[in-house]
């Protein structure tokens, strides 16, 4: 009897009077009865072989359905909470045993495809040869493990895909094109991109079409647009060509890595081989171009866009209009603006910014006018809102505030961010006047006034120690707008201070106690400020003392305005103790600091304290500046002379210039 076949099963009967008994075998077999003996006992039947795996017409071996789904249901069972401790490999080899059957590397290849899992396909892939000895792997299951590692987010994977690759080569497996194109897509540097196209050469393989592209889409990946471009000139002289995007790629590579050159045979090869540019292409071109000045170009580029017809999109207009304001070209800049317009493109902020600039460098600002009105349709608050912040950084603080009046007048509801900018611009150009105007009216368009207006406003103003109106503006918004906060209090200390009011800084500062907030370590700096700059250091000192049992850490700035203080009424001892407290409480001191109490200890006459001092900062790693060199040299050449004559010092070795 030949070796046991899966096929079918066989009923071996015993007849009796009364029963029939079927007795099943794990292993099944095809057979014919040729006799039996009168008895019943004894049964002769020939065993026919089992017919050959079916094949497909090119002669391979077509998957046993059967097979790859029992055997990927065991590998994946491993991945389910009740089988955690189970060994799948080990389940699999007893089921192929038991049965006496061996997979083939077309099955291995169809059970891989089912694996989702990258580390257990590894694993069955590499326990697959274990199974037969006959067994071996080919293009098709290396194609099936590398696709999967290629779509993994291991970082292992690229060494993975490495050790398989060597696998291959010791068993002597030739990869297909397909092979390649994994790899290609796979690998991101240039140096395993020329390891794939090694393996070209070395399986003897043609590179397709496909192939190419794969290869200049993975070398512009790792950004070497040199060897893309290479590419790109053998792929064209064996007769393949890119499509519209392949093509756009190449050409913002290009043009990003100033291939000039490049970049336009790419382009002109597009319009011979029948690959028609489209909006994209050209604006990549007109961006290129544009950096080189070349603004006549640019409108030859964008006239046979429209010849074409192609629609130019915002990006488009955008590119050009930027591209015409490099070449400094205003009136077709405006020109393009329109035709963006009139073609119900919407312009974005950066429409507006290039624009600006252009017209503000030109020096024809009173242009902006015109495309604002020829814009009007979209000039939306937030357009304006930006407007507003632009001229305001440009230190066109009057064209900022006439375009803001314009939207005031246009819009029949306000907008918040607007109207914080326009009030930002008008107090950094010191126009108060026309701030407190606008916080006093802007409940009209429906805006609510809120804390950080009122303290823009009130900063302005105590800046320019116009405390009048500052008093007045503090009183108005304890009355009828926001609480004050934190920082309003402050600001009005420092504000007063800065104008030597003390006894209003000295009330503010009362008020703040018994207010919701409490002073934190700025109010304490600006009142000791307030006090030791007006000249009563004795109280600047005590509210040192109250700010230290109160729980404030003084800062670098509590220390330097107080050392300062006592070094300009000519208390250096208290001065020089001052700095000693600051290093021993840890508070480093900043250039400001010895600055302050360098000046101090020179103008006392004490130098050799002074050159300690500086040795001091050096160890320290602070970068000495234009005043420590002053004061340096003050040192040198004495407070006693009249005419100071440039030379080199002693202390730091550099050549300063006389302080007249």
């Amino acid at each position: 009897m030949k070796p046991r076949h899966h096929l079918r099963l066989l009923r071996l009967t015993k007849p009796t009077p009364s029963t029939t008994t079927c007795r099943h075998y794990a292993t099944k077999y095809t057979a014919k009865i040729t006799s039996t003996s009168p008895t019943g006992l004894s049964v002769s039947a020939e065993v026919t072989p089992p017919p050959p795996l079916p094949t497909d017409i090119r002669g391979y071996a077509l998957p046993r359905r059967d097979l790859v789904c029992k055997a990927t249901q065991i590998l994946l069972g491993c991945q389910s909470p009740s089988a955690m401790l189970s060994d799948p490999f080990s389940d699999l080899f007893d089921y192929l045993t038991s049965l006496s059957l061996h997979i083939t590397p077309s099955e291995a290849s169809e059970i891989l495809k089912s694996v989702t899992c990258p580390d257990l396909a590894v694993k069955f892939f590499r326990f697959c040869p274990s199974l037969s000895p006959n067994f071996h792997h080919d293009a098709f299951t290396c194609n099936r493990i590398l696709l999967i590692l290629s779509k993994s987010t291991s970082p292992a994977r690229f060494d993975l895909v490495r050790s398989i690759l060597r696998d291959m080569d010791r068993s002597s497996i030739s990869g297909n094109i397909s092979t390649v194109n994994i790899l290609i897509g796979l690998f991101g540097s240039t140096e395993d991109l020329e390891t794939c196209i090694g393996l070209v050469k070395k399986w003897n393989l043609n590179m397709n079409s496909y192939t190419y592209k794969c290869l200049l889409q993975a070398f512009l990946r790792s950004r070497d647009s040199g060897k893309a471009f290479d590419t790109y000139i053998d792929m064209r002289r064996r007769g393949y060509k890119l499509d519209i995007f392949a093509y756009n790629m190449l050409l913002d590579a290009l043009a990003k890595d100033e291939k000039v050159e490049d970049a336009r045979k790419v382009f002109d090869d597009m319009k011979k081989k029948h690959c028609e540019p489209d909006e994209f292409t050209y604006t990549i071109m007109i961006r290129m171009v544009g950096k080189l000045g070349k603004g006549d170009e640019c409108r030859g580029l964008f006239q046979e866009m429209v010849n074409k017809g192609c629609a130019p999109n915002m990006m488009f207009y955008n590119t050009m209009i930027q591209a015409l304001a490099r070449s400094k070209m205003v009136d077709k800049a405006i020109i393009v603006f329109s035709k963006m317009v009139q073609n119900n493109c919407r312009p974005n902020e950066f429409t507006y910014s290039v624009v600006l600039n252009l017209l503000v460098a030109e020096g024809q600002l009173g242009r902006f006018d015109e495309v604002v009105g020829m814009s009007k349709k979209y000039m939306t608050k937030s357009i304006y809102a930006y407007l507003v912040r632009t001229l305001s950084k440009l230190g066109h603080a009057g064209e900022a505030h006439r375009l803001f009046c314009n939207m005031w007048s246009f819009h029949g509801m306000g907008d918040r961010d607007a109207y914080t900018s326009m009030l930002e611009s008008l107090c950094s150009a010191g126009k108060t006047a026309e701030a407190v105007d606008m916080l006093s009216n802007i409940h009209e368009k429906g805006i609510t006034t809120d804390t950080i207006m009122y303290n823009t406003v009130l900063a302005a103003l105590g800046k320019l120690k116009q405390i009048p109106h500052l008093h007045e503006l503090y009183e108005k918004m304890k009355l009828d707008g926001p609480e004050p906060d934190i920082f309003t209090y402050n600001i009005m200390i420092s504000s007063f201070g800065r104008a030597g009011k003390v006894h209003e800084a000295v009330t503010i500062f009362e008020h703040l106690e018994n207010s919701d907030c409490k002073p934190d370590i700025i109010s304490y700096n600006s009142l000791i400020n307030c006090l030791g700059k007006n000249g009563d250091v004795d109280e600047a000192h005590m509210r040192f003392k109250e700010m230290q049992e109160k729980g404030f850490s003084p800062d670098v700035v509590t220390y330097s305005t107080l050392i300062e203080c006592f070094g300009k009424t000519d208390r250096v001892e208290m001065a020089c103790r001052l700095f000693d407290d600051m290093l021993a409480q840890g508070c480093c001191p900043n250039i400001v600091t010895y600055n302050i109490l360098l000046d101090c200890l020179e103008r006392c006459g004490r130098t050799a304290e002074a050159v300690d001092l500086y040795a001091k900062l050096k160890q320290q790693g602070l970068t000495p500046d234009w005043i420590t060199y002053a004061v340096l040299e003050r040192l040198q050449s004495g407070s006693h002379r009249r005419v100071r004559v440039r030379r080199q010092s002693p202390i730091t070795g550099w050549v300063v210039s006389p302080l007249r």
